[in-house]
């Protein structure tokens, strides 16, 4: 389990337009939003990074960036860019399985052809979305085991404004007996 105030696990993958992503050597002024998706055969993860696009230029002028990461071949990540339709989001690809497992993501096996008729990889990481600070440690985390029930990019943009005026530190670090 990732621990907030805590290094998160060696994140590096591909890029479609911006080459190689290094989580570590982001270069964030205030944090990097890492969002997990579960690919192209989701049409909930599409819905998804739509608005992520729409709200990452309000993120960048928080100091935050954005990127949208799957496990999809850099084909599959081209075709839900294109549906997507939002250039300012940052779209990785290929990342490992064993990656996800590191940053505490489900895995599922597939169940054929989804509801638009894409069929899904034989395994595929479920949703994460994940708040680092530009030391590499945990800021916020929520992981899901279905596509349904995500975070709002919204609210996180307006509880931005709260975080950054008070200095609010991430909570949930505490790991003693309880």
């Amino acid at each position: 389990m990732l621990i907030p105030r805590q290094s998160v696990p060696e994140l590096k993958v591909e890029t479609l337009t911006s080459g190689h992503f290094d989580l570590a050597a982001d270069g964030s002024e205030f944090a990097t939003l890492v969002v997990f998706y579960r690919g192209l055969h989701c049409p909930i993860c599409a819905t998804y990074l739509k608005e992520l696009g729409r709200l990452t230029p309000e993120f960048a002028q928080k100091g935050v960036k954005t990127i949208a990461i799957s496990s999809d071949t850099e084909e599959r990540a081209q075709q839900m860019a294109d549906k997507v339709g939002t250039p300012d989001l940052r779209f990785g690809y290929g990342l490992s399985l064993s990656v996800a497992n590191e940053w505490g993501l489900y895995i599922s096996t597939s169940r054929g052809k989804t509801s638009i008729g894409i069929e899904e990889p034989a395994l595929f990481s479920e949703p994460g979305v994940f708040l680092v600070k530009p030391d590499n440690t945990l800021y916020f985390a929520s992981v899901q085991t279905m596509p349904f029930v995500r975070p709002h990019f919204q609210e996180m943009v307006g509880a931005l404004d709260f975080v950054q005026k008070n200095d609010y530190p991430a909570r949930g670090e505490y790991t003693g007996a309880v």
